[in-house]
């Protein structure tokens, strides 16, 4: 069997089987050991599979990976994000839809800290919803501002998903996450305008509130959010400073999280050891789908599957706008099947090649691809934030009723997309500065 149908026939299975539902780091693992066993032999195979783990996982980049996991998990058990919405309540609750809009502004805060947007959405529903229903908002409004607003999580640094995109097609992570910060600003403000545009179409779905704080209030709870602010100047204004890496800014942010939850006996030798727990259990999972990637992407350049694939587009001479519109239904397809990072480590070994050809920014691209992987956290049948915040809410609404509220925010999401694609320098014009 020629070597290039052996790849072929390999990304062929390895849909099947996730379309079977079969773990997708599983997928990949077996469907590209075969594929190289074919092409190589039993001996080569196996000696591949023997190495290529050790060689992937001892990326020194890649030791971000946990320890901003670290620092994440140990920020939420310490209670460090809670005053973050409370701030944001009593200082924008003047304008209409002020609780949506403080739910947005502290999920954004929230994103700086953990990077995650499933325990963004549930962290920000557990605070949000009943403050929002209990003020009389629209349910609709109330569980789609929070289910949206979740997916500032990958894309506000720190975000697993661009360390792993910057390891696999050899770009600066410290750029890619300035370009995710740029796009997850544009993505809030497209929420925050989504917000006040319902509320002022339909008042009655985000009644305004009659209470006034005071100054004293205001300025007493911005207090709460000082040891996350400390957090936050401290590892992204000493990363994009230049005083450390990426790397080492994970390492710095969990311990600072374990010295403030300490301190402020907030964080419990319990809560700690839980934290490092998950934090484990989460890396296990991205290192094991990432390893299976890796094998694919060696899998393809033995096979020159991916120059095949990459000469057959070129073929067609396709314009960037062309290959955007493929790129956008691609993902928009598997986002309504998989979860984000499944998604981007199964495309990326077959994009990589075709974006290299079309000269397509690879740092650009990165936020365009973090910003489709989470609209698929929206879309049904398997939005995983929607089914997040049903597991939140309960009984209070169905899962019909979230889908409908994050709507309108999907549209919202559309319109950053395609201002993303038709004006780079939106989402570039922060690396420029530091360039």
């Amino acid at each position: 069997m020629p070597d290039q149908l052996i790849g072929v026939a390999a990304i062929a299975v390895l849909l099947v089987l996730i379309m079977l539902r079969v773990p997708i780091a599983l997928s990949m693992i077996l469907v590209s050991t075969t594929g190289i066993t074919m092409i190589l032999g039993f001996g080569p195979a196996a000696g591949m599979l023997r190495s290529l783990p050790y060689e992937f996982a001892a990326n020194w980049t890649l030791s971000s990976v946990p320890t901003f996991l670290v620092m994440g998990y140990l920020a939420h058990h310490a209670k460090l994000t809670q005053g973050l919405f409370r701030a944001a309540k009593l200082w924008l609750s003047a304008l209409p839809g002020g609780l949506a809009i403080a739910t947005v502004f502290g999920s954004a805060g929230f994103s700086a800290l953990t990077g995650s947007s499933v325990a963004c959405a549930a962290a920000m529903g557990r605070i949000a919803v009943p403050e929002m229903v209990k003020s009389g908002y629209n349910v609709r409004l109330a569980v789609g501002t929070v289910a949206a607003a979740g997916t500032l999580g990958p894309l506000i640094p720190p975000s697993i998903l661009l360390i792993l995109y910057g390891v696999f097609v050899q770009q600066p992570i410290a750029k890619l996450f300035l370009v995710g910060l740029a796009v997850g600003l544009l993505t809030a403000s497209g929420y925050v305008l989504t917000i006040l545009a319902w509320s002022i179409w339909k008042p009655q779905a985000a009644p305004r509130q009659l209470e006034r704080p005071t100054l004293a209030e205001r300025f007493g709870a911005l207090k709460d959010t000082f040891p996350a602010l400390v957090m936050v100047a401290v590892v992204f204004g000493g990363m994009f400073g230049g005083v450390f890496t990426p790397s080492e800014a994970g390492a710095i942010g969990a311990s600072l999280a374990a010295v403030i939850g300490l301190v402020r006996r907030s964080l419990t030798l319990k809560e700690a050891r839980l934290a490092l727990e998950e934090a484990l259990s989460t890396t296990c999972v991205i290192f094991l789908i990432a390893i299976g990637a890796s094998l694919l992407v060696r899998l393809l350049a033995l096979s020159a599957t991916d120059k095949l694939i990459s000469d057959s587009v070129m073929a067609l001479n396709p314009s960037r706008g062309e290959f955007f519109v493929i790129v956008t239904l691609l993902y928009m397809a598997l986002g309504m099947f998989l979860e984000p990072l499944g998604i981007m480590l199964l495309t990326i070994p077959i994009l990589y090649p075709i974006l290299v050809s079309l000269d397509i920014h690879l740092i650009w691209f990165g936020g365009i691809l973090i910003k489709f992987l989470e609209i698929g956290m929206l879309t049904p049948p398997v939005g995983l934030n929607v089914f997040v915040i049903k597991n939140v809410v309960g009984s209070l609404c169905d899962t019909w009723t979230i889908f409908k509220g994050v709507a309108v925010f999907l549209l919202a999401d559309f319109v950053v997309v395609v201002m993303t694609m038709a004006w780079p320098e939106l989402t570039l014009y922060f690396t420029r500065l530091v360039d």
